[in-house]
């Protein structure tokens, strides 16, 4: 057994390596335990009050309405699933590549970053018909929706981690004479990680909400409907259960989408950064 691996298990058998250990055991599972109490007290007033499922539902029933639903809602949420994951890869390639652009230039930067603000601050809901109109394939224009809610968090966060470099670090890779490729390859993108990822974080669930507020816009319907549309044929119908179920959906795929931004985080960054120490 290496040294390393001694010395963590040395570290684990002390009282205060323990403790340690059970306080994160602990954290982890916090959430779930917020979780379960919400759930039980939300089940325990539905009953004991009496709430009609038209207005608020119980949780046991819309577990059973997932279930019962799920032909159509399983399709339902793989093509909002697919929606978001294809504008999500898009809204990373395109900021990415955008920050490695303005990065490059101050005058560029200052030339073409305030149209990625005009990108954030335009309602989704105002140009997405447009985008539907002219766009005849109907996943694409939820993509497209969905992609432009989701750019500027990755062009701003990764614009300003890959300007976050240290100036003493800088100027040594100027004093040997690197290039530009090798000081954004070998300085400039380990040290805007951090932000990166942030920005990735962001976009999963701005993306996610892009394809719902885009899928509401269409109306699509058939068997490309998403969740959206199961959420709008649930409340003509009145059908609530089925609304909160894919209301469920939406929220597990979000938080789910986050989770794994945040594990890729720590993968990449858990053996040399401190903020994932």
């Amino acid at each position: 057994m290496s040294e390393k691996h001694l010395a963590a298990s040395h570290s684990a058998e002390t009282p205060a390596g323990r403790s340690g250990l059970v306080a994160s055991k602990l954290a982890r599972l916090m959430p779930w335990l917020v979780a379960a109490a919400l759930i039980a007290i939300w089940q325990a007033w539905v009953t004991l009050a009496d709430v009609p499922a038209y207005l608020v539902p119980a949780p046991s029933q819309i577990a059973r309405r997932l279930i019962d639903d799920w032909h159509l809602l399983g399709p339902a949420w793989l093509t909002t699933l697919k929606v978001t994951a294809l504008a999500l890869l898009c809204a990373i390639v395109l900021g990415s590549l955008s920050a490695f652009v303005f990065v490059q230039s101050r005058w560029i930067e200052a030339a073409f970053f305030p149209y990625a603000v005009l990108l954030q601050v335009t309602p989704i809901v105002a140009i997405a018909p447009l985008i539907i109109i002219w766009v005849q394939d109907a996943t694409w224009s939820l993509v497209i929706c969905a992609t432009l809610v989701a750019l500027f968090p990755v062009i701003a966060n990764t614009t300003q981690g890959l300007r976050s470099v240290s100036p003493s670090l800088l100027a040594y890779f100027q004093l040997r004479g690197a290039t530009r490729w090798q000081m954004l390859w070998w300085l400039r993108l380990p040290s805007a990680l951090p932000h990166v990822f942030t920005g990735w974080r962001i976009a999963g669930g701005l993306a996610l909400i892009g394809a719902v507020v885009a899928e509401f816009v269409a109306g699509t319907g058939g068997t490309a409907s998403g969740l959206a549309y199961q959420i709008l044929q649930s409340g003509y119908q009145l059908d609530i259960p089925r609304m909160f179920a894919a209301l469920v959906l939406i929220s597990v795929t979000g938080i789910a989408l986050f989770g794994l931004i945040t594990a890729l985080s720590r993968r990449v960054l858990g053996r040399w950064h401190e903020s994932e120490r």
